[in-house]
């Protein structure tokens, strides 16, 4: 079935739309757009939405979404969690909490535990460079981590299903 959005958000489209200069301008916020009518990604359909409503290429759009790591091109899992590498949180042990996180859940940076509560990622800099280490549930940054405050954010993601 064709990727398609509700009057509400094809209202919303319309908003974003009106504020750029042309409609490839507003490739990146359609995007997020659609990416969260969709469950949390953007499928194949969903590109080719984008770009008819758009008048770009499939491959125009694709490119957009496989060069930012903020779009999904697998369905996540209820929750992302995002360990940060950059070089102030790698040099207060954000690689350790990563590996952490990877024993606890399960599964490998990258992968979604089996029961799709949490996918596991890493970004190169989250701008929180003073309170490293940090990480990333969802839209909420957790700093100066430590194995323990790990361990609790991931309990509560797991068994109550909200960090």
């Amino acid at each position: 079935m064709a990727f398609a959005l509700s009057a509400e958000r094809e209202n919303e489209l319309d908003q974003i739309l009106s504020r750029y200069p042309n409609k490839m301008a507003a490739c990146i916020p359609v995007l997020h757009l659609c990416q969260d009518a969709n469950e949390g990604w953007v499928s194949a359909d969903v590109i080719a939405f984008v770009a008819g409503r758009l008048e770009l290429s499939t491959a125009q759009v694709k490119g957009v979404v496989t060069f930012y790591t903020l779009f999904n091109e697998e369905k996540p899992g209820k929750h992302q969690v995002w360990v940060c590498r950059t070089l102030s949180c790698a040099l207060r042990g954000s690689e350790d909490i990563l590996r952490h996180c990877e024993k606890k859940l399960g599964v490998k940076q990258g992968e979604t535990t089996r029961d799709g509560k949490v996918t596991l990622r890493t970004a190169e800099c989250l701008a929180s460079c003073g309170t490293a280490p940090m990480m990333q549930v969802d839209k909420k940054y957790y700093e100066n981590l430590s194995m323990t405050e790990v361990d609790r954010i991931l309990d509560r993601l797991l068994y109550d299903g909200d960090a």
